[in-house]
């Protein structure tokens, strides 16, 4: 399995993460993932009520989330934004 090496930045807690995501996954998938191990580096305190939105941070475009990550423009170094 590829996976793409990503810097996530998180306002809501004010922490920036570099994680490596599937690249072959949803983008839906991704956050999912992305929130997962947000929520065990926090020990449980980043728990969104609600799936929260990807951004690409140079651009503030937001990721369509039924895009694969390699269908997106999401690559090694990608800045991302978790809202």
């Amino acid at each position: 399995m590829s996976k793409v090496f990503v810097q996530v930045m998180v306002p809501a807690i004010e922490k920036e993460y570099e994680l490596w995501i599937p690249a072959n996954k949803r983008i839906y998938n991704a956050i999912y993932y992305i929130v997962k191990a947000i929520n065990e580096f926090t020990n449980g305190s980043y728990n969104p009520k609600k799936i929260p939105a990807l951004y690409n941070k140079n651009t503030s475009e937001p990721y369509d989330i039924n895009l694969t990550i390699k269908e997106s423009t999401i690559r090694n170094g990608t800045e991302l934004i978790l809202i």
